[in-house]
């Protein structure tokens, strides 16, 4: 009998959603054979079985939040065979077990009695025994405004672990007591409603494990990264000419750049020749990258991913053209793959094709800088000493600056304006 454990699929993933099981109980599993469907902090995955047998239980239900490390089937010799489960369900996940290991609250750290000192009795009227619990669960609850002592476990005997909180906070119960008169109450979770009218106004809304993430890595990101801003508009009259020239190239093929594919490339080439914009700082120490790998933020509905183009300085425009669309393709089928969105070390987000003339983005951390494309528009300029209209593409580059300086962070920006002004030396 094997135990099918909730699987990490991404590098931030700390929880999944069985969003479908592919097999029921009774099936035949092959090695290879797709077990269940996932959803993860950034898509929908599949989970491959590694062994053959029969899936004997289903653990996990669909639509239910499951940590990292915790039972989520069995798979069987025979379709018959029953899963020794005792416990499983409430295993703590893996991970807690090895933050709990790591993180040694003082709360805990109680200095040991002497051999013939015998423990003292509770006094009267207090609790006889405090519920166990693991540091996370501790953590999320002060976070969330939980009484832990009011939480129910489900943990070995009966501890209280990270999916008791969350459940819990779902359900709303177990509010911390109220704080002391002299402290400052906290804001209220929900919008205040002055009226009935106003209640029946507003939702709560189911938060996907996307939404989440995205939200805890762009507090992450501003708070941890002293962003600072870069900004630069280009005469893009010879890239759209380029643009109109290698298109009319490859009609016979059906490959058809976009000017996010030049930029893409653009940015890529400049790199190369500023390889001080390609680091990272990653708790106190600085990396140096030494493959170039731009991602392409993509918008879909359930929030934003970035996957990422490796080796982009490599890549031909044909290839960054196919292997976008391809990529945006699975993003919006979620589809996307871990590999698919790994390994970045520069980001490129586009906002022109909704008319947004220029915005600030935030850094997609650890990468260094990510920059911001506004829309292609008509200007009036000086050009050659006479005014004139031509279109011109604003761009900002958002710059970690405990990885990269302000003036190499401009040397970089005013060497991509010119590629791009330039754009055969996109492809030279």
């Amino acid at each position: 009998m094997s135990e099918i454990y909730m699987p990490r699929l991404s590098d931030t993933m700390e929880e999944g959603v069985i969003s479908s099981w592919v097999k029921k109980v009774g099936d035949k599993v092959a090695s290879g054979d797709v077990l269940v469907e996932i959803e993860t902090d950034k898509a929908v995955m599949e989970y491959e079985a590694y062994e053959d047998g029969y899936l004997v239980k289903q653990a996990a239900s669909e639509g239910e939040t499951v940590p990292i490390g915790a039972v989520i089937g069995f798979i069987g010799d025979s379709p018959d065979a029953v899963p020794d489960d005792s416990g499983s369900g409430s295993a703590a996940p893996a991970e807690e077990k090895a933050e709990e290991k790591a993180e040694q609250p003082a709360e805990e750290e109680k200095p040991a009695a002497a051999p013939s000192a015998p423990a003292a009795a509770p006094a009267e009227g207090e609790q006889a025994a405090r519920p166990r619990t693991s540091p996370l669960a501790r953590r999320l609850a002060k976070e969330y405004g939980l009484d832990i002592e009011k939480i129910q476990g489900s943990g070995p005997k009966g501890r209280v672990v990270r999916a008791d909180i969350e459940a819990a906070r779902e359900q709303g119960t177990a509010a911390a007591p109220a704080a002391a008169p002299a402290a400052q109450a906290p804001a209220a979770a929900a919008p205040a409603a002055s009226s009935a009218d106003d209640l029946r106004a507003s939702e709560e809304l189911k938060v996907t494990q996307m939404r989440k993430t995205i939200a805890r890595r762009m507090v992450e990101s501003k708070q941890e990264a002293p962003h600072f801003y870069l900004r630069r508009t280009i005469d893009a009259e010879e890239l759209k000419a380029f643009r109109a020239q290698i298109n009319a190239q490859l009609a016979e093929t059906g490959v058809k750049i976009s000017f996010n594919d030049l930029i893409v490339k653009a940015a890529a080439t400049t790199l190369k020749a500023h390889p001080e914009v390609n680091r990272s700082w990653v708790d106190g120490k600085l990396f140096q990258h030494h493959r170039i790998n731009v991602g392409v933020a993509v918008a879909i509905d359930e929030g934003l991913v970035v996957p990422v183009l490796h080796d982009t300085d490599k890549a031909t425009l044909s290839d960054i053209s196919s292997s976008t669309r391809e990529l945006a393709g699975k993003a919006r089928d979620g589809k996307l793959k871990p590999q698919d969105m790994s390994g970045g070390t520069f980001s490129v987000s586009n906002l022109g094709m909704f008319g947004i003339d220029s915005f600030s983005a935030v850094i997609n951390s650890p990468e260094p800088a990510i920059l911001a494309v506004g829309a292609m528009k008509p200007t009036a300029v000086v050009h050659d000493g006479e005014l004139a209209v031509r279109n011109t593409i604003a761009l900002e580059l958002s710059v970690d600056h405990r990885a990269v300086d302000g003036a190499v962070g401009a040397a970089f920006l005013k060497d991509l304006a010119e590629v791009l002004e330039n754009p055969m030396r996109i492809i030279l």
